[in-house]
């Protein structure tokens, strides 16, 4: 048996730094006694000068007053619904690109969208592929579907007592949905699905969930209409989950690409021949070109869809507005279309997972407001029109990225506007 190279490069440094003796050591279980941090929900300028005396060290009174400079400890009270052990802010740079011009169903109108990330030529990549999408009458977007899911897993005896369960929830669901829907005002449960795997069965729950992402909302609901099943059900019910990790939350899956966990959106542009040389330095059979190379690519990758890079700006969306960063891992699955139109090129996003609110969670605070302020969707009313813009923003991103690899500028782009910077 061949040992692969890197394998051995790893086992040349570790002998070199340990002996076997002090890798042992070192590894082994400490029992030392140690005073674990004191958790706290609701915040206090006190309890964050509190942590801060724990945290004594190194330039710590430095970076003290970074994280928790005079504005985050006067604000602590407010950060207490969205975290513990609040001990200060972290500032991320933020940008902003537009007019991006959108003409949804949704959302119909010129945009300037905040864009919140620490890689130097994020901003300036998407900037361009807005502007040309723009230069070229904007972005035409719709949302396809919509259904935030969570998954309650039960188990059984056998096959047949999970069978006889499924039968009694499927006769049951009026009362099923009455008692998941007492818990939210804007969710309704739209569908339960069962999926059975022996004596398993996951009820997929999909809900709406207005203006919200609805990551907690669902999760609430779901748990109500549990404890509805466990009080009412025939069936003896061995275990029960509130996820039974089939949902896709927070993980690219199958379902999600499929299915969809969120909002479905697919946005589209045809770029003119002549806006894609002028203002992307490149061609539509360049861009061609590399699409499929791209394409193939994902196919012998196994990617979960076909797309360049629609985490980029995913993420810099997301903390910019407030939105569940951890969703970008669901949302950033999807297909990229690149097609010809006689000279010019038809480009199209689909993505069916795309996870973002304009009402709770982090929106309510006070810089994610203004970054959805600056989009002018903040509040109710404006949660599909996040998804199209969003759609929009990626779409943005992959024409830009295809350009640039196709010019051969990609490498020249980040050394000029990062490293050498």
């Amino acid at each position: 048996m061949t040992i692969p190279a890197h394998v051995q490069v790893l086992l040349k440094r570790l002998r070199e730094k340990f002996t076997p003796e002090k890798l042992r050591e070192q590894m082994a279980a400490c029992d030392a006694p140690f005073r674990t941090l004191r958790p706290v929900r609701d915040a206090t300028e006190k309890s964050v000068l509190r942590y801060w005396e724990r945290l004594i060290g190194p330039a710590s009174h430095i970076d003290r007053d970074l994280i928790a400079d005079t504005a985050s400890l006067a604000a602590a009270k407010s950060y207490s619904g969205n975290i513990e052990n609040y001990i200060g802010t972290v500032k991320v740079p933020v940008g902003v690109i537009g007019p991006l011009r959108v003409n949804g169903i949704n959302a119909a109108r010129d945009y300037h969208i905040p864009l919140a990330t620490t890689e130097a030529a994020l901003v300036a990549s998407y900037g361009r592929g807005a502007y040309a999408a723009t230069k070229a009458g904007g972005i035409s977007t719709a949302v396809l579907y919509e259904g935030v899911i969570r998954t309650p897993a039960f188990t059984f005896d056998n096959i047949l007592s999970a069978g006889l369960f499924v039968e009694w929830v499927v006769t049951n669901i009026k009362a099923l949905r009455s008692a998941a829907e007492s818990t939210t005002q804007h969710g309704k449960l739209s569908s339960v699905e069962p999926v059975i795997d022996n004596n398993v069965v996951f009820l997929i729950c999909r809900y709406t969930t207005g203006d919200a992402s609805g990551q907690n909302m669902v999760t609430i609901a779901t748990h109500a209409l549990c404890e509805k099943i466990v009080a009412d059900c025939t069936v003896p019910i061995d275990r029960w989950y509130i996820e039974g990790n089939f949902s896709g939350d927070k993980k690219a899956s199958a379902l999600g690409l499929m299915t969809g966990r969120g909002r479905k959106v697919s946005a589209s542009v045809i770029l003119p021949a002549a806006i894609i040389e002028k203002t992307l330095g490149t061609t539509t059979q360049e861009m061609l070109a590399y699409g499929r190379i791209a394409d193939l690519g994902a196919k012998l990758s196994g990617q979960m869809g076909a797309q360049a890079h629609y985490a980029n700006g995913l993420a810099a969306l997301y903390i910019a507005t407030g939105q569940d960063a951890a969703c970008v891992a669901e949302s950033a699955i999807g297909f990229t279309r690149m097609e010809a139109r006689g000279d010019d090129l038809f480009c199209s996003v689909t993505m069916p997972n795309i996870l973002v609110g304009t009402v709770g969670g982090g929106t309510g605070l006070a810089s994610q407001s203004a970054g959805l302020n600056i989009l002018g969707l903040k509040g109710t009313g404006n949660g599909a029109a996040l998804a199209e813009v969003t759609a929009a923003l990626c779409l943005c991103g992959e024409i830009s990225i295809v350009a640039a690899i196709a010019a051969g500028d990609f490498t020249r782009a980040h050394q000029s506007l990062a490293r050498l910077r």
